[in-house]
């Protein structure tokens, strides 16, 4: 230990759960709030971005905590995610899941310090040891409050979360320039063929299922993990708009993987299409040269030669048809598309010509961000460097 530390639970250093008041007690049944759960954190960037109003009679079950400006959040559902975000509105009436540890911190610890601890991968780790439940895995809120935390003295925690806090700047900075990015192709999209559920531009408007040569999914059952397994195994959680993320990715071993490829058999550059769970309707192309598998939570679109995939890519993530086909999904719990509904879909179709102009354009866009995340990855390594430095 070094010298002037101490090892501390969490809970000894954060208010007691008891303190974090119960929304029922603190809000009627028609009071506006604003609800905070897991698919409101952007876990990129750690921060809250999706907040929803709703009157309180009508929120979820699961709206049972009242939390302030300076709370930290902790899912406690799927910790590798790092589902974390500090509060950083003022307003009265913020009411966050129940599948949230919340954290305030007291005089003896920075909040800063306790938030770079939080999402630093020694707690990652030290949670996903305690995981229980294969389909749902979590812990328990007591668990996050059980966690123990290096906490030397205020004037070297905030040393420390001077030397994070920069770093942590540096990476923000560089992922809202991937950001910027990604805004300039959409502006370049609508710049070129217009909103495609509006098609102010006349363009010929096609299902998906005549423009692509196959549309399938992955398979539905549940394979068994190995840990001998050579065959990466991909999943929604790991299909991004930029491509496919591999953190925490599950490998299947050779027997298992060919019976799934057998029937979805992906190629780079084919598309990517999440088809069932909270981010339903994002579409990525395949950046990856080499063969996986599927689960059935991902579709599979195999194009023909009428269409680009940088095209298709780009326009079903435009937010209008993005946010037109998942009001007209089914599901009360999880949002789903069948492929009955995927080889449905209607997209505007320009010319072969004017796609791969637009196809051009964004290839050279990937390129800068292909830069910009080569330092992000740079700085990240960095600070989970520092931070195993400081927190082991």
């Amino acid at each position: 230990m070094r010298e002037g530390w101490e090892y501390k639970k969490l809970g000894e250093v954060c208010c007691p759960k008891n303190k974090i008041q119960r929304a029922a007690r603190c809000f009627d049944s028609s009071d506006k709030i604003l609800y905070i759960d897991i698919s409101s954190i952007d876990n990129t960037m750690q921060k809250v971005t999706d907040i929803t109003s709703v009157t309180f009679g009508d929120a979820p079950s699961r709206a049972q905590q009242k939390i302030e400006y300076g709370d930290i959040v902790v899912s406690t559902v799927r910790p590798n995610l790092k589902n974390i975000a500090i509060i950083d509105r003022y307003e009265p009436n913020i009411v966050a899941s129940s599948g949230f540890c919340v954290l305030r911190n007291t005089e003896c610890i920075e909040r800063n310090y306790l938030f770079h601890y939080v999402t630093s991968d020694i707690f990652t780790q030290h949670l996903m040891k305690i995981t229980t439940g294969a389909n749902y895995p979590a812990v328990r809120d007591q668990d996050v409050r059980d966690s123990i935390i290096p906490l030397p003295p205020k004037s070297t925690q905030l040393a420390i979360v001077s030397e994070l806090d920069k770093i942590s700047e540096l990476i923000r900075l560089k992922k809202e320039q991937l950001k910027d990015f990604e805004n300039i192709a959409q502006s370049i999209f609508y710049e070129m063929f217009g909103d495609p559920v509006e098609n102010e531009m006349g363009w010929e408007v096609k299902k998906l299922g005549d423009v692509c040569s196959q549309i399938t999914d992955g398979t539905h059952n549940s394979p068994i993990n190995t840990k001998d397994g050579e065959f990466k195994y991909i999943t929604a959680k790991n299909i991004k708009k930029e491509g496919i993320v591999l953190d925490n990715i599950t490998y299947v071993d050779a027997d298992t993987h060919h019976s799934i490829y057998s029937r979805c058999n992906p190629k780079y550059g084919d598309i990517l299409y999440i088809k069932d769970g909270v981010t339903t309707g994002i579409a990525t192309i395949n950046n990856l040269d080499e063969e996986f598998s599927l689960l059935s939570s991902v579709a599979l679109l195999k194009l023909e030669d009428k269409i680009i995939n940088y095209y298709l890519k780009a326009v079903l993530n435009t937010k209008t048809l993005y946010n037109c086909i998942r009001t007209n999904m089914g599901g009360a719990a999880i949002t789903r598309l069948t492929l009955v509904k995927i080889k449905a879909i209607k997209i505007p179709l320009p010319p072969l010509h004017l796609q791969q102009l637009f196809a051009n354009r964004i290839e050279q866009i990937e390129h800068q961000k292909a830069e910009v995340q080569k330092a992000i990855a740079d700085l990240e390594t960095l600070l989970a460097s520092r931070m195993q430095y400081w927190f082991e």
